[in-house]
């Protein structure tokens, strides 16, 4: 009977060992599972706020909509898309090369412009394109650390959105 109890008081003391190894254990990872929450929490506090400078450099863009015949002559008007390289130069200049198709007219066009950047990291910007001397304006949002552009057309007669993506990142 005694070597009995041995063993069981034996049992039970492992068995207690193996319990408290246990709660350490998990009061340990609920600790660090704490602190990288609060680490992670004090991070996304953290908002980070644009600038002009925020966009630099060059851009890939593409463009799709409808010009409307309010908007442009009828040979123009109708589907709209077009693919381009926009630059960026941090102070609030912008140019461009594109290639368009207006209803199916196939142009290359230059695009100078000025562009203005909210905190929030939303913006507008007005682009002078040539050769068709005309002024178009767009407001935008900017993502992904500035490596990414969304944009739509603010003028009447003019249904346009723009989705541009940073190069050589």
């Amino acid at each position: 009977m005694i070597g009995n109890q041995i063993d069981q008081d034996e049992k039970e003391m492992v068995m207690k060992t193996a319990l408290l190894r246990c709660q350490v254990a998990l009061l340990l990872a609920v600790s660090v599972f704490y602190a990288q929450s609060a680490v992670a929490q004090e991070e996304s506090a953290k908002v980070k706020e644009c600038s002009k400078a925020t966009l630099q450099g060059g851009y890939g863009y593409t463009s799709i909509g409808t010009l409307l015949d309010t908007y442009v002559p009828p040979p123009y008007a109708g589907p709209f898309g077009e693919v381009g390289r926009q630059t960026f130069d941090g102070k609030g200049h912008t140019s461009a090369t594109a290639t368009t198709s207006s209803n199916g007219n196939i142009a290359k066009v230059t695009i100078e412009g000025t562009y203005t950047v909210n905190p929030d990291c939303t913006g507008s910007m007005t682009l002078n394109v040539s050769p068709f001397d005309s002024t178009v304006h767009a407001d935008f949002v900017i993502g992904d650390d500035g490596a990414e552009i969304r944009a739509i057309g603010s003028d009447s007669g003019l249904v346009e959105t723009r989705v541009y993506h940073k190069q050589c990142r």
